[in-house]
């Protein structure tokens, strides 16, 4: 057998392997330590200030500045509370401003410094996040102790928001996408196709923000595979069959699985995250470096995957199997009306080009970060506002990651070669987020 042809093979067994291991049920087994489900009231009850703003963020960073760019507002926001708490003790190294207020009110430069960010950067949701503000000041005994947190929390805030002042969000809409028709090149799908939502490709800017943690040139990847290699002809035939609407070889618990993992990344991973740190009764420190950790992570995903994106431009696959009669490849056959399962509200094709899957990319990263912090044996069960009243059990973060990348491919939106070189990718940047933010000698 001709090398070539032995490593396409090879890595095509891979594929499988890695759909097969997503596509398992989650059980209900007892080892290990178990947490509760994300996303419900344990993470507000667990009187941690920390979980108690993450909430509020949830609440209102989705809406404004909307999906996508709140990953950025979630990163700024973590920043100046991982600053803030530092600043009243030292235990982990800052990431914008070296501060110093013995003796001020945790809670207070907590609540200060959210505020602060969420008000700057969210400022449609202004009245929910001033009625949470006063209830957690009311909740702060009065005095020095109080108005000290009060500076501190507000220091940190304006220096994390200046150092984003400049980053490139202003140009994330720039260079308007222009497809050529080409084949293998992105090119719009619905609704995004036409008015009123289109054509629209989504952020093509967004790769060229400043990252948080990541030195981008060291998370690039290799690119899609040629529209007429063996790789991408199994992969157009894997998820033209699985992926479309009426498949007759997706199960019901992969269709389930798409819909569940649907919900946006930042929203879904910081439920998950909020509730294991929740769980583990974890104090003001730590809980506020692994939520900045995480979320500079997600951000950096999100940088990362749009530079991919929109420097391959590779088609979707619903692009590609209706447009199959002029890939140049015998082995693919078109299907004019072919549609994925995640084609009809509330669900959608995010307009954005297939390679690499970012929701791959920020679920990979952000159970790296987990998985530094907690081991990987963590069980845990969660929910999605994208299949209310569906809670998933996994036992481990790697597990949960896996599943959430081919969720793209069983719901038809993505091949399996985005997701599995998007989950590549996202590790390599949660790996590299985790090393910031190091403890301190005390």
């Amino acid at each position: 057998m001709p090398k070539k042809a032995f490593k396409d093979l090879a890595l095509i067994s891979c594929l499988v392997m890695l759909a097969a291991l997503a596509a398992i049920p989650s059980a209900n087994g007892k080892n290990g330590r178990e947490s509760g489900a994300a996303g419900e009231p344990l993470q507000q009850g667990a009187g941690n200030p920390i979980l108690l703003w993450n909430t509020v963020a949830l609440k209102v960073l989705p809406v404004d500045p909307g999906l996508v760019l709140d990953s950025r507002a979630f990163a700024i926001m973590h920043a100046a509370i991982h600053d803030a708490v530092n600043g009243v003790e030292r235990r982990y190294q800052p990431y914008t401003i070296d501060l110093s207020s013995p003796g001020a009110s945790v809670d207070a430069a907590v609540a200060a410094a959210s505020r602060d960010v969420l008000a700057a950067l969210s400022p449609s949701q202004l009245s929910t996040i001033e009625a949470e503000y006063a209830t957690a000041l009311a909740a702060i005994a009065d005095g020095p102790a109080k108005e000290a947190g009060i500076a501190l929390g507000r220091e940190s805030a304006r220096a994390n928001l200046a150092r984003r002042a400049h980053d490139g969000v202003a140009s994330v809409n720039e260079p308007l996408y222009v497809p050529t028709g080409e084949p293998g090149d992105y090119d719009f799908t619905p609704p995004f196709d036409q008015p009123p939502t289109g054509p629209l490709a989504l952020f093509p800017g967004f790769g060229r923000i400043t990252p948080f943690a990541i030195r981008l040139e060291e998370h690039r990847l290799r690119g899609p595979d040629p529209l007429w290699s063996s790789r991408y002809t199994f992969d157009f035939n894997y998820v033209k069959a699985i992926g479309k609407l009426d498949s007759k070889t997706r199960t019901a618990e992969q269709t389930e699985i798409a819909f569940f993992w649907f919900e946006f990344s930042p929203i879904g991973w910081n439920r998950i995250a909020g509730n294991i740190i929740a769980n583990h009764h974890l104090d003001v420190w730590k809980s506020a470096r692994i939520l900045a950790l995480l979320n500079f992570a997600l951000v950096d995903g999100y940088i990362a995957g749009f530079d991919a994106k929109y420097h391959f431009r590779f088609w979707r696959p619903y692009t590609a199997i209706r447009k199959a009669a002029g890939d140049g490849n015998p082995f693919t056959a078109a299907e004019v009306d072919w549609q994925p399962l995640l084609s009809t509200p509330p669900f959608f094709i995010p307009p954005v080009p297939d390679y690499p899957s970012t929701h791959s990319v920020l679920g990979a990263a952000a159970a790296e970060v987990l998985i530094r912090n907690f081991g990987d044996h963590e069980q845990f069960s969660t929910t999605s506002t994208s299949l209310p009243g569906v809670k998933r059990q996994f036992h481990s973060f790697t597990e949960a990651a896996l599943e959430n990348g081919l969720s793209r491919v069983y719901g038809g939106i993505h091949f399996v070669h985005a997701v599995s070189d998007g989950y590549k990718q996202g590790k390599g940047i949660g790996g590299a987020a985790s090393a910031l933010l190091p403890p301190v000698d005390r």
